[in-house]
């Protein structure tokens, strides 16, 4: 019974420091892919951004950095950009220019991830979204 009780004990203590580790409002993100063109050649377009959907920004974020990666490629520089950021909820297409996801056989999965950068570029907060293409 005693050893029962130090387990109950024991899963409360971390599952309380778990918790309050965890930061109200954490840094996310979303993306879609939109009217991007068909592209499966393995030579990808020059294209526009994705929408990003953006929630809990870090306070002090003057600019985002976006970066994309093929999951199934990582050592192809995709690119991506830079977007100004004045607490908007989502970034439009046409922020900035990478090279489009292409791959030449079947389906692959893209990350993007999201650097938030303060007005003197340090780092306040990453995130990732994935995504299959096409």
């Amino acid at each position: 019974m005693k050893a029962k009780n130090i387990l109950i004990a024991a899963t409360f203590v971390s599952s309380v420091v778990l918790t309050s580790a965890s930061p109200a409002s954490a840094f996310s993100m979303n993306f879609q892919w939109g009217n991007l063109k068909l592209c499966t050649s393995g030579r990808p377009n020059r294209v526009n951004n994705p929408t990003f959907s953006l929630s809990g920004v870090p306070d002090g974020t003057a600019k985002i950095k976006f970066k994309m990666k093929d999951l199934a490629v990582p050592s192809y520089n995709h690119g991506g950009g830079t977007a100004k950021y004045t607490g908007q909820s989502s970034i439009a297409p046409g922020a900035f220019k990478y090279k489009s996801p292409c791959p030449p056989n079947g389906s692959h999965t893209y990350e993007w991830t999201a650097t938030a950068v303060d007005s003197k570029g340090k780092k306040l907060g990453t995130a990732t979204a994935r995504k299959k293409y096409p």
